[in-house]
């Protein structure tokens, strides 16, 4: 089935809140989305069988194109015949909180960083992971092993012929700690050894006896080298045909599916990594979810995936509040709004992690905290993303504590590069406007130079990363035609500037032949509409020492796309920075608003007057009676 090509495909997504399914069938000539269907996920109590909600998702996708995917006894009907049945079925998942896993290594910035990279190219949320320089004692990092329920154990450290004494001790710390598995009463928590090759007898007969050992390659065979394709395959296997065996119903769900089920994450940075190849662009891909925020990237050749485990938009916004601050998420309102009235909306949406924005306003201000969770999730990683260059230094430690340190790698995220920027997620993909997806995009990321914006449409990323597993093209076509919602090209000078002085000048010949031209100053954005399909040739010239890529103030001439929201003129600098005052702050915001045309400007203005985000009684009622309420998190752990 797989060397074929199927006309009519079914594809799940089992997710830890809901389960999606999409049908894709050959119309034509070409591969078309016909329909989605979405019910809640059946995996815990009272349910605790995910193919409850992966039929009830099916029969909704039945429903709406009303004809029988299913046979009466709720079987797969396949291949298809006449009007009934399809003829390929895939899947993913992260029901269950995904592929959970624990790293141990040797240095935290050396084969620890190697290992946490392959464990998140796999697909993995990590939990943890424990080094020999991370500044525990041997008694704290057993506790917070014990504490840990993960699916799997990534253990590395070492380059081949390297010392083996160190590894020994993390072995038997891992045991001492005991850590149990989330699924299965009697199952064997599954280790996988990824260092140096001369300890893999050694960490097999101190682990053994209690853990499901699995010896593979060196993630870092020579201290030059780096190989994490083995050990992400590794885990891959080990979790669909091991850990998620024991989850309840998922044994007949891998009976369903033509091929292996991907854990979401690892759908979707599959799914960027066969556009990189597409396009023969380097692409960021961004999914801001209700608990996580995964990030993905491809730049030359070199892909990297992490995930920010505490930064969403529901579950983990206390989080985005806590690591971001209030004068961070309060930048990026332009109205008047005070400590309390935030921490009593953020309990509000914590509570309730569903609801949606009421209120122009209370879209404002979720939008200003995905701002803040999209950056602090790049700068994590742009951590992670780097070259495998400085040796690991060997040396005889006196004591866990006392563990030379090094720098490591260089970063290969290059913003001047960039050639698209995709955002995924509920207050991307479902923004009111597309404009406002574009500036949340802009204002986290703050792409440089030429850069295209997009955003998935309804969210199939991972239902085609699982199909660009077995049939890429098929999964491209509809990527590209269906799953991208296009907003345009933003045109970016780098380099710091002064205030209303000429920034950048450009002649846009548009589709018809006409000639647009302007000169932005710094400090502005503007728009230039062009549509979706539409192509237009761009020459622009960076003025006042500023750079589009090819050095300070040269001129470059592009072929740009056009999308939702059109060709982007942002000249407010990078990096962008806000004014420390608060009323030419709310001015600028508002100046960039309107030219964006993100929401109505005269319900703005009228917030500028009201304050609609504020406490009870109000900042001056509450200064009046000489205090402030404890802070948000302070409240709940109470």
């Amino acid at each position: 089935m797989a060397a074929s090509q199927p006309e009519s495909i079914l594809a799940t997504d089992v997710g830890s809140t809901t389960t999606k399914a999409i049908l894709i069938e050959k119309r034509g000539d070409e591969y078309r989305l016909v329909t989605r269907g979405e019910m809640p996920t059946t995996v815990e109590a009272p349910w605790e069988n995910v193919m409850i909600g992966v039929r009830k998702s099916i029969k909704r996708v039945e429903e709406l194109i009303q004809r029988s995917i299913l046979d009466d006894q709720g079987r797969l009907i396949r291949p298809r015949k006449g009007d009934r049945g399809v003829d390929y079925y895939v899947s993913t998942s992260s029901a269950g909180g995904g592929l959970q896993m624990m790293v141990a290594g040797l240095v935290t910035h050396i084969s620890a960083d190697s290992a946490h990279r392959a464990a998140l190219g796999a697909g993995a949320v990590v939990l943890d992971v424990i080094a020999v320089d991370d500044g525990r004692s041997t008694s704290e990092q057993i506790t917070r092993i014990t504490q840990l329920r993960p699916d799997i154990i990534l253990m590395s450290g070492g380059v081949d012929g390297g010392s083996v004494s160190y590894l020994a001790a993390m072995a038997e710390t891992i045991v001492q700690a005991n850590p149990q598995p989330r699924f299965g009463a009697t199952y064997k928590l599954p280790l996988v050894y990824a260092g140096n090759k001369d300890a893999a007898d050694i960490v097999d007969s101190v682990c053994a006896a209690t853990m499901d050992v699995h010896v593979v390659e060196n993630v870092r065979p020579r201290s030059d080298v780096e190989n994490l394709g083995p050990a992400r395959e590794a885990i891959h296997d080990l979790f669909m045909n091991h850990v998620m065996a024991q989850a309840p119903g998922y044994g007949e769900l891998m009976k369903w599916v033509d091929t292996t089920i991907m854990p979401t994450p690892g759908a979707v940075g599959h799914i960027i990594q066969v556009m990189a190849r597409e396009y023969n662009a380097s692409i960021i891909g961004v999914d801001i979810g209700g608990a996580t925020t995964d990030v993905f990237s491809e730049f030359s050749g070199t892909f990297t995936r992490t995930v920010s485990a505490n930064l969403g938009m529901s579950y983990s916004i206390c989080n985005v509040y806590e690591q971001a601050g209030y004068e961070n998420i309060r930048r990026w309102v332009p109205f008047e709004i005070d400590q309390e009235g935030l921490s009593d909306w953020l309990s509000n949406k914590m509570v309730r992690p569903t609801t949606i924005p009421q209120t122009l306003a209370n879209l404002i201000l979720e939008q200003a905290l995905a701002r803040e969770a999209l950056r602090l999730s790049f700068e994590h990683h742009r951590q992670l993303a780097r070259k495998v260059e400085q040796e690991e230094v060997s040396v005889v430690w006196r004591s866990r504590k006392d563990v030379m340190k090094s720098s490591y790698g260089t970063e290969i995220i290059d913003l001047k590069k960039l050639d698209i920027l995709v955002g995924s997620g509920g207050v991307l993909s479902h923004a009111p406007r597309r404009n406002q997806a574009a500036l949340m995009l802009l204002d986290a990321f703050q792409p440089e130079a030429f850069c295209q914006l997009a955003v998935d449409s309804i969210f199939m990323m991972p239902h085609l990363g699982v199909l660009a597993s077995t049939h890429p093209e098929i999964a491209a076509e509809v990527f590209d035609k269906d799953c991208l919602v296009r907003l345009g090209t933003c045109v970016a000078p780098s380099g710091p500037g002064r205030e209303g002085r000429p920034a950048l000048k450009v002649k846009v010949t548009m589709p018809d032949g006409s000639v647009v031209e302007e000169t932005v100053a710094f400090g502005d954005i503007r728009r230039v509409p062009l549509g979706v399909g539409e192509r237009a040739t761009v020459e622009a010239e960076p003025l006042s020492g500023l750079d589009l890529g090819e050095g300070r103030g040269k001129k470059v001439t592009a072929e740009v796309q056009g999308g939702q929201v059109g060709l982007i003129l942002d000249c407010r600098g990078r990096p962008l920075a806000l004014p420390t005052d608060d009323r030419k702050r709310v001015e600028k915001l508002t100046a960039w608003i309107e030219a964006m045309d993100a929401y109505p400007i005269e319900v703005v203005r009228r917030y500028q007057e009201e304050s609609p985000i504020a406490g009870a009684q109000g900042a001056s009622a509450r200064q009046e009676k000489g205090g402030k309420r404890d802070g948000l998190l302070a409240r709940f752990r109470r």
